[in-house]
C-alpha cells in the first residue's frame, strides 16, 4: 500500500446502524464487505452476518481479521449473486441487506490495482481481478464506444476529445499514461480544484466492472431474500447510482410519478414490495471533515413488505 494511503472509514455508519435497528440474533448481509467496517458494527450488535465481496484480497483480509468468529460467513462473489449464494448455504431469508456502492478506499490507495489517477500503476481497475481490464477496453474499443462510455458513465462533456486523444496514443498500459493524455487533451492547471482525469477514470471503472448492471441486479436480489419487515440500506457515491436506487425504490413502493410522453408510466406487476422509502440521508459536516470521501455519499433506506418480489 502506498504511503499516501488513508485508513478506510465506513461512510454514514451510524446512520446505517440506526436505520437497520439490529436485534441480536438477526441475520444481516453486508453485500460490499470491503474493509469490514459495516460487518464489524453488525457483529458488535449481535447479528449473524453474511458478507460479500468480489475482490479476493478483501475476502482474504476479512478471513484474517475475523478468524474464529462463528457468526460470520465470508463469500467471494458479486452482490448480484447474493440470493443464490445465500440460498445455497441455507442462509435466506434475511433481516437486512446493506450495500455500500463503488470502489473502496483500499482499492484506490493500492497503485497496483490501477484505480487511481494520483498514483502510477497498471491500467487495470478490475474489482475481481478477472475479465476485461481498463487497458483491454481502451486499447481495443473504437473511438465512438469510448466516447459514449465517458459521456454516459462519467458525465464528461468533452468525451469525444478525450476518446480521440486516447485512440491516438494507443497502446496504453499505465494509469499515469492515461491521466497525462486526459490532462493534455482537456488542459490542466495545478491550481484547478478538480483533476480533469476524474470523470474518465470513474467512467472506465464503472464500465469495466459493470457497476450499474451489478447494482440493478443486486437490488433485485436483495428484494428476493429480505423477510417481510426486512431493511434495505444503500449508500451511493454519485448521481448515476443514486438515481438507479431512487427509481428502484419508488417503483417497488408504488410511488413512481405518472409518466410523460418522454418517459412512459411504470405499470406495477404486483403489490408494492417495499414501503415508501425514508428521506435520503447525507453525511454531516462533521463527518465530511473527518472523512472527505464521504462528501458525495447518499443513504437510502426502505422496508420490505410481504408482497412477492418483482424481479429485475
Amino acid at each position: 500500500m502506498s504511503s499516501a494511503a488513508q485508513p478506510h472509514v465506513s461512510v454514514l455508519l451510524d446512520e446505517v446502524i440506526d436505520a437497520l435497528a439490529i436485534v441480536p440474533g438477526e441475520r444481516h448481509v453486508d453485500a460490499t464487505f470491503g474493509a469490514g467496517g459495516y460487518t464489524q458494527a453488525f457483529l458488535e450488535r449481535g447479528a449473524e452476518v453474511a458478507a460479500f465481496d468480489r475482490d479476493p484480497t478483501a475476502i482474504e483480509s476479512g478471513l484474517r481479521r475475523f478468524a474464529g468468529n462463528d457468526r460470520l460467513v465470508l463469500i467471494e462473489a458479486p452482490f448480484s449473486a447474493l440470493d443464490g449464494e445465500l440460498e445455497r448455504r441455507d442462509l435466506a431469508p434475511v433481516d437486512g441487506v446493506t450495500l455500500d456502492i463503488g470502489v473502496s478506499s483500499m482499492q484506490i490507495d493500492q497503485a497496483e490495482r490501477g484505480f487511481s489517477f494520483q498514483q502510477d500503476g497498471p491500467l487495470d481497475m478490475r474489482m475481481s481481478g478477472e475479465g476485461m481490464s481498463a487497458a483491454d477496453f481502451l486499447n481495443e474499443a473504437d473511438e465512438g464506444e469510448i466516447a459514449d462510455v465517458l459521456y454516459n458513465y462519467g458525465d464528461e462533456p468533452r468525451s469525444r476529445r478525450v476518446a480521440r486523444a486516447i485512440v491516438a496514443a494507443r497502446p496504453l498500459s499505465t494509469t499515469g499514461e492515461l491521466a497525462a493524455i486526459i490532462r493534455k487533451a482537456l488542459g490542466y492547471k495545478p491550481h484547478d480544484k478538480k483533476d480533469p482525469a476524474t470523470r474518465t477514470f470513474q467512467a472506465v471503472r464503472i464500465h469495466v466492472n459493470r457497476e450499474l448492471d451489478e447494482l440493478a441486479e443486486g437490488l433485485a436480489a436483495a428484494e428476493r431474500v429480505l423477510k417481510p419487515g426486512g431493511r434495505l440500506a444503500v449508500v451511493t457515491f454519485h448521481s448515476l447510482e443514486d438515481r438507479l436506487v431512487k427509481r428502484f425504490l419508488r417503483e417497488r413502493s408504488g410511488s413512481e410519478p405518472a409518466g410523460s410522453r418522454h418517459r412512459p408510466a411504470v405499470t406495477a406487476r404486483s403489490a408494492p414490495s417495499f414501503d415508501s422509502p425514508a428521506k435520503a440521508v447525507r453525511p454531516s459536516e462533521a463527518e465530511i471533515a473527518r472523512n472527505p470521501r464521504a462528501r458525495s455519499a447518499t443513504l437510502r433506506v426502505a422496508h420490505r413488505t410481504d408482497a412477492a418480489p418483482w424481479g429485475v
